[in-house]
């Protein structure tokens, strides 16, 4: 078959992400672009993440005149599991376009999982339920024949079926590389020249075994498997043969989770020779393990974003977390110590929060001094337990527009505003109280001017919050 594979994250469509500047390419889909091409099928890829619309898509259905259309979001993109209405409304648009030159249109993410029903009634005729891989291979094979596959939701008539899942992929290594070589890597390399740098992303895994009840999964669930070390290293040297690369971003929910993975890792780029550094994402309880943060200073590891959410033990104890607040803290010394830069996620508005959980969090930055922080409020998503407890307060809207919303859609113990007010506070306290370390540490008058233009925005905001937190307490 001649099958276009894409997506639909449009990176215009999410105002905060194109300032930022910071594009990574769509891998879940260069992977399955791979699998098609392996398959036989005739593979004709386009990357939408520049683009101001899908006013473009269009003209490459009519140039590539397709059989199928497969709009395939990157589950490892953080940013995809958000589900945003901006990049749902650029699907159905994409939809209805494929639909009007008669190609069967085939659906896999996150957000098409928790609303097959609405991407169905928008003329898909397909929804691919979890991990997609070996399931589009099958969709392809059988035609019509759609009932005899696992792990999908079609129309027959009017009514829709949804058939149970499948098997779950195992064998990571199985899987062919990503195809590269039908990505136009230079509108991602222009991105990031503004940096000083060229970071490209990567997985080492699915899924993950940890169950805060916060955390959506609908793609990889609640399982963990790994692709070998050797497969990982080997994958790195096949992506340096199309474009040169100064870090990388390990897109995995839970970095190195195997035991002894992560040595043997670092024990791989040794033997080739490769020193790229990377960050990743993890946890305390990971990282409170002393040759564990060895093994990854010596393979490259430059940050470690940790899911701290708070510094509050009641909030994380509701979150079902599994984490202590001491070994947030140990964790960070540790990483200090071996030159790893710790950077905390952090999330504001869990129902039971009340200020003094808030100010725990507060002082948890203060005090710890992280290199980065990510603040947010929580976000209910289908298929977690957190969205039953709080969906009869989701009547108006359920997911947030773009990435920046950051709008509470249940009722909190303050008001949206007051999180709102919150989160530019914390930001700019935090990077007036980096930049002031900054400059005592290197006495560099650049860093100096940096304070001092944090500063005043921070006594600035600070106000406003303190004003509308004497209101609402």
């Amino acid at each position: 078959m001649r099958v276009l594979i894409t997506h639909n994250y449009y990176l215009q469509l999410d105002a905060k992400q194109w300032e930022a500047q910071k594009p990574y390419a769509p891998l879940a889909t260069l992977y399955a672009a791979a699998a098609l091409r392996k398959a036989g099928h005739e593979v004709r890829f386009h990357d939408v993440q520049f683009e101001a619309s899908p006013e473009h898509f269009a003209a490459v259905l009519d140039k590539v005149k397709p059989d199928a259309v497969v709009l395939y979001e990157d589950g490892f993109n953080y940013l995809t599991k958000m589900c945003l209405t901006n990049m749902r409304d650029a699907a159905y648009t994409m939809i209805a376009m494929a639909k009007k030159v008669g190609a069967e249109v085939i659906i896999s993410g996150s957000d098409s999982t928790d609303h097959f029903e609405e991407y169905l009634e928008k003329g898909a005729d397909v929804i691919i339920f979890g991990e997609a891989d070996e399931t589009l291979l099958k969709l392809l094979e059988v035609g019509s024949g759609k009932s005899e596959v696992s792990g999908i939701a079609f129309k027959k008539g009017n009514e829709i079926i949804q058939k149970p899942r499948g098997p779950v992929l195992k064998d990571l290594d199985s899987l062919p590389f990503p195809a590269y070589d039908l990505l136009d890597i230079k509108p991602y390399q222009n991105a990031w020249k503004q940096h000083g740098y060229f970071s490209v992303n990567m997985a080492t895994t699915r899924g993950c075994p940890f169950k805060c009840n916060w955390c959506a999964k609908p793609i990889y669930g609640n399982r963990y498997n790994s692709h070998s070390a050797k497969y990982i290293v080997e994958l790195m040297q096949y992506m340096q043969q199309f474009f040169s690369f100064d870090h990388i971003w390990f897109a995995d929910d839970i970095f190195g989770l195997k035991p002894g993975w992560v040595q043997e890792f670092s024990d791989e780029m040794k033997a080739a020779k490769l020193r790229i550094p990377f960050k990743i994402q993890s946890r305390a309880d990971l990282l409170v393990v002393e040759n564990t943060v060895e093994a990854l200073a010596s393979a490259g590891c430059d940050e470690v974003w940790m899911g701290a959410e708070s510094g509050s033990q009641k909030v994380l104890d509701a979150m079902d977390k599994g984490t202590k607040i001491e070994q947030i803290k140990e964790a960070t010394v540790l990483m200090k110590k071996h030159g790893i830069k710790p950077c905390f996620f952090l999330q504001f508005g869990y129902p039971g929060e009340d200020w003094e959980d808030i100010q725990a969090t507060l002082k948890m930055v203060d005090e710890w001094q992280p290199f980065d922080i990510g603040v947010s409020v929580s976000y209910p998503l289908p298929g977690t337990k957190f969205y039953e407890n709080v969906k009869s307060q989701l009547i108006d809207r359920a997911n947030w527009t773009d990435s920046d919303e950051l709008l509470m859609m249940y009722k909190g113990t303050f008001s949206p505003e007051f999180y709102k007010k919150l989160h530019r506070f914390l930001h700019r306290r935090f990077r007036a109280a980096a930049a002031k370390r900054n400059f005592i540490q290197t006495k560099n008058l650049k860093k100096a001017a940096a304070f001092f233009y944090h500063k005043p925005l921070e006594i600035l905001e600070k106000s406003r919050f303190e004003k509308l937190l004497e209101k609402e307490l």
